[in-house]
């Protein structure tokens, strides 16, 4: 019934929780999960998870909070890219609110992986930070919406929403929109189509209400669609049924667990 479209099941909060935490997702009709690399070193055991789980898929990417770590060229991108269960391209964007100085290195490396989604037919998964007008700038340099792909996490306006729409982005909300302070939030999540919505945790991080402060995982997604579903004063099934078909078509997954 839903789909958490974006989780760090490798962090080490996990560690030894794996079972429980696949239970959960069951008990609450998770029932898929994307699993999003955030640099390559710890990309092999992203992918083992995924090869290891039929409802568990994963990415390739390097996120741009990692400063001291192995800077991916496109070709390793794409080669990864092409195993087995690599559905996307990414954590990849900018995020100017945690690093400083001159950031150049951060727009060079989202570059290389939009060149990569595009060259490997493979959807992006971007970060945006304090960083709206060159995000929006470098994919529409570099032809991001070639490949297509979604915002994560948004926290964005809605002018910033209908600007990654018309690149034909997917617009991706978490835990954040259940927050009371979320007024503007909630407003992009009245107002985003059906049919471009897909929802997250992010987990082990932004835990929804009624779980806000606790560590995160895929069975709270619930509580995201929940949410939104109460804003658009449709049944929660509505929302499930509308970001997991989405979830299944932008990343080319069979909707069914085999």
């Amino acid at each position: 019934m839903f789909v958490d479209s974006h989780c760090h099941l490798d962090f080490p909060e996990f560690r030894d929780e794996l079972p429980r935490v696949l239970d959960a997702m069951r008990d609450n009709q998770v029932t898929h999960a994307l699993c999003i690399a955030v640099e390559m070193e710890a990309w092999p055991a992203v992918h083992a998870l995924a090869r290891a789980h039929a409802n568990l898929y994963a990415t390739v990417g390097v996120h741009p909070d990692y400063a001291d770590t192995a800077e991916p060229t496109e070709g390793l991108l794409v080669e990864r890219a092409a195993q087995d269960k690599v559905v996307a391209i990414g954590e990849t964007g900018l995020d100017y609110y945690r690093e400083t100085g001159d950031l150049g290195w951060q727009r060079t490396r989202f570059r290389t992986h939009i060149r990569a989604a595009r060259t490997a037919g493979k959807p992006l998964v971007i970060h945006t930070r304090a960083a709206a007008e060159d995000t929006l700038a470098i994919m529409r340099d570099e032809r991001a919406s070639e490949a297509g792909g979604v915002m994560h996490c948004f926290t964005e306006s809605w002018a910033f929403a209908e600007q990654a729409l018309a690149l034909g982005f997917h617009i991706s909300f978490s835990g954040i929109v259940t927050f009371k302070n979320a007024g503007e939030l909630k407003d992009v999540a009245r107002r985003v189509p059906l049919d471009r919505m897909l929802i997250e945790t992010d987990s082990p991080y932004l835990a929804p209400v009624p779980h806000r402060g606790k560590r995160n995982q895929p069975a709270y997604v619930r509580h995201v669609a929940e949410e939104i579903a109460r804003l658009r004063d449709v049944p929660v099934a509505t929302i499930a049924e509308a970001t997991s078909a989405n979830f299944f078509r932008l990343f080319g997954i069979p909707p069914h667990v085999h």
